[in-house]
């Protein structure tokens, strides 16, 4: 079990025991073990969400920090962590009841307990920029929407600023720097001079644990777990936090195709946790019903959720827009790695995130990126399906999953799909298949054509 004690104010005597973790949040401090870096003062200027949604933000950062610096190596399975976080909120009694721990185990794979305790302090109380005024203050937007700098994220705040030409959105990014950053700044810069900087507001949060320094009270352990599932909580508290500033019915956009949504694991040593949910409806479900509960309502909806991202691409509502900054977007899960070996940085080319941008890319006659790797190189491939290189096993995996007879049931084996929409669902995962395999036999060379040829 690892214990972390979030406080709000730092001047509170610290009497639990030195195996009790700090996460103290102090936006801007060097005193803080929860980093917002120089771009603290700017993503908290001149808004201020209700009390509720506030928590919620602080939960967001804390399980993010608590995700990073808890490792997985050590346990008994190598995996599955035992986490209590216990954190200041206005109301202990709504939270107990919340139901943040059973979304928190589908997000991660962990056993995590959520342990509220009553703070009369604000969490943005003492944050620089932030109004004094007691009451909610907003940023006057018609919604939030979240951007990763990737594809989906490019496609949704298009469509969605072409749907209405008179909405104004709050563009809400994370980073820690690199090249997600870069991309981000990039494609901001190009839709503000494409639809007018009055219809698009940046947020963009810098947020990771600390790195130790003599002026925190405890220090964060150094190693980092790099398997983080909880990203995507971070993400959507903040955005909860930035709509519900303007009001309870400001909603909440999440761009996120909804083959990679339900994230059916391509293989049986795939299954449960070690594939990702951070968009599957289930945890969206059981957050927003959380939220409801501590009195944050504002609506969360994804357009895409019964799309591929292929037709995401084809039903764009500016497709000559969206494709002039197609090649400015990185969808990779790893941007940075390519640099140790002397490669382009960006979209590695090999990672499921990228084969999948690649597939839909095909989908509308636009695969003609750049790629650290690109799998349709015969030397590149020979590099990849190397079995004893790690770079090529999303490969291999998306071959062996796209190719297989595979049962309807299989939709279900990264969670339970909402009541009645199982057969939509369905319908999305087999043609995000059918994309996969229509991409790949089109352009397999060499060593790739033997195995795509073997599973057909």
């Amino acid at each position: 079990m690892t214990t972390y004690l979030v406080r709000t104010d730092l001047t509170t005597l610290v009497t639990d025991p030195d195996d009790v973790r700090l996460l103290d949040w102090a936006p801007a401090r060097t005193a803080a073990t929860i980093q917002t870096g120089d771009t603290g003062p700017e993503f908290f200027a001149d808004w201020r969400p209700p009390r509720p949604a506030a928590d919620l933000f602080l939960l967001g950062a804390a399980v993010y920090c608590a995700d990073k610096t808890a490792r997985r190596r050590g346990t008994p399975d190598s995996w599955t962590r035992e986490v209590t976080l216990r954190l200041p909120v206005e109301d202990a009694a709504a939270w107990h009841s919340a139901g943040f721990e059973a979304a928190l185990r589908f997000l991660t794979g962990d056993h995590w307990e959520i342990s509220p305790y009553n703070s009369d302090l604000h969490p943005l109380a003492r944050v620089a920029g932030v109004p004094s005024e007691e009451q909610p203050i907003g940023l006057d937007v018609d919604g939030v929407c979240l951007f990763s700098g990737g594809l989906d994220s490019l496609c949704g705040v298009i469509d969605l600023l072409e749907e209405d030409p008179k909405r104004r959105l709050c563009l809400l990014s994370h980073h820690e720097g690199g090249q997600a950053s870069t991309a981000q700044q990039f494609l901001l810069d190009e839709l503000k001079g494409h639809y007018g900087a009055e219809r698009i507001i940046s947020r963009r949060l810098y947020l990771r644990p600390a790195p130790a320094n003599n002026h925190q009270a405890r220090s964060l352990p150094r190693p980092r777990e790099n398997t983080t599932r909880s990203r995507s909580l971070l993400f959507l508290s903040a955005a909860l936090a930035l709509a519900s500033a303007d009001g309870t019915v400001t909603p909440v956009y999440v761009p996120e195709n909804g083959f990679i949504g339900i994230n059916v694991p391509l293989t049986r040593s795939r299954v449960g946790s070690a594939s990702t949910r951070t968009t599957h409806p289930h945890f969206m479900n059981q957050l927003g019903a959380a939220a409801v509960a501590i009195g944050v309502p504002n609506p969360v909806l994804n357009p895409y959720r019964l799309r591929t991202k292929g037709e995401m691409l084809a039903e764009s509502r500016n497709a000559e827009l969206l494709r002039r900054l197609v090649p400015i977007s990185v969808s990779c899960s790893h941007p940075e790695t390519a640099r140790y070996v002397g490669r382009k940085q960006g979209n590695c080319g090999y990672c499921f995130p990228c084969l999948i941008r690649r597939a839909s890319l095909a989908h509308v006659g636009w695969d003609y990126d750049e790629y650290a790797y690109d799998v349709f190189d015969e030397q590149d491939v020979t590099i990849l399906l190397n079995r004893r290189s790690r770079r090529g096993a999303d490969l291999r995996a998306v071959i062996a999953g796209a190719f297989a007879e595979r049962p309807d049931r299989d939709v279900l084996r990264n969670g339970p799909l909402p009541q009645g929409e199982r057969a939509a669902f369905t319908g999305v995962w087999r043609r995000g298949l059918a994309e996969l395999r229509a991409w790949l036999a089109s352009g397999a060379r060499g060593a790739l054509t033997e195995l795509v040829e073997s599973r057909s």
